[in-house]
């Protein structure tokens, strides 16, 4: 009767191991041969390391997530499709708009007379900068583009500028898609 008991105990530890064994061992070979889809969920260029943009931060600031736009010397196209962007996409966060805020950094060389136009803008913040501190913090990045910023500051996603109206709302979406995201994983701001 002993036989039967032993070998039944073998078994159960078999079924065992392989039902908590097995499946560490193929994740590691999955991770190991690249045997998955590595995608990421983000639709804008994750910037690595995040830049620091507390150099350009204002005084009384509140701690939420930033659609960030510098202002260029001449505002063409793009960067109206920008200022457009930026401003719907914040209305669009409906009532997590509290927590994120538009802002358009100026400095000395930008386009004064739509700087006057977006004073005018209750829901847009303008910090205004000198250019050598805008290109201290993105350093040998590209500033053209709209950029999403954490609550402390650090420049995380850039999505590039567009010249097509439609592909301008298009790409408000994946802005939108992102900004949603980053809301709902923080709790802060």
């Amino acid at each position: 009767m002993s036989m039967p008991k032993k070998a039944n105990n073998k078994k159960m530890i078999l079924i065992f191991a392989a039902v908590f064994i097995l499946p560490v061992i193929l994740a590691k070979l999955a991770l190991e041969n690249g045997w998955f889809n590595e995608a990421s969920t983000n639709k804008g260029i994750l910037i690595q390391p995040a830049l620091d943009m507390s150099l350009i931060k204002s005084a009384n600031q509140d701690p939420k997530w930033k659609l960030v736009y510098v202002l260029p010397e001449f505002c063409d196209v793009s960067c109206e499709n920008a200022l457009y962007s930026i401003k719907q996409v914040w209305s669009a966060l409906g009532k997590e708009s509290d927590r994120a805020e538009a802002v358009v950094i100026s400095h000395e060389k930008s386009h004064q007379l739509q700087l006057q136009r977006i004073s005018k803008e209750s829901h847009v913040r303008i910090i205004n900068t000198d250019l050598s501190n805008i290109k201290q913090v993105f350093k040998n990045n590209d500033v053209d583009g709209i950029f999403i910023a954490d609550t402390l500051n650090n420049v995380i996603l850039r999505y590039p500028l567009q010249q097509d109206a439609e592909q301008a709302v298009l790409h408000s979406r994946d802005i939108l898609s992102d900004m949603r995201k980053v809301l709902k994983l923080s709790r802060i701001g």
